[in-house]
């Protein structure tokens, strides 16, 4: 598969979650992906465990309010942007970049205080995408063939 250009910032969907073209961090640093998370709850539904949340944050301009759920999931210990191990939420979705569906792992964190909701880590790009870190959204030429 050819790889495609990609830059430092892009506009990604992730349609399970209900968000179209919303802003992500590309982060060759990072080994994980990640997307902020709001009122995580673990419940248990008709005998089986779910995890429930609100993706992205209040006043984001994507934000819908809506909850997801998914019956998938497990939890991963990861060290976080100041080097901490925690434990976090990981699900798997679809997301969709450069006129292209993936499916792939998302941790679930609190990215309150940090500028994009979703991070693209490494595990995501490898083999996928090169990233040029001079430029934002170059998937957007991918998106219109």
């Amino acid at each position: 598969m050819e790889q495609k250009v990609i830059g430092r910032k892009e506009k990604v969907s992730l349609p399970d979650l209900g968000l179209s073209l919303v802003w992500a961090k590309v982060d060759t640093g990072a080994y994980t992906s990640s997307i902020h998370a709001e009122n995580l709850e673990v419940l248990e539904v008709n005998g089986k465990r779910v995890l429930q949340f609100q993706p992205l944050l209040p006043g984001h301009k994507s934000y819908t309010g809506e909850i997801v759920t998914f019956e998938e999931f497990r939890e991963k210990k990861v060290k976080n942007s100041f080097g901490h191990a925690e434990v976090r939420y990981l699900i798997e979705t679809t997301f969709e970049l450069a006129g292209e569906s993936y499916s792939a792992e998302f941790t679930l964190s609190d990215r309150s205080s940090m500028r994009n909701a979703i991070l693209l880590g490494r595990k995501i790009l490898k083999n996928r995408f090169l990233v040029d870190v001079s430029k934002i959204n170059l998937a957007r030429p991918y998106r219109k063939k």
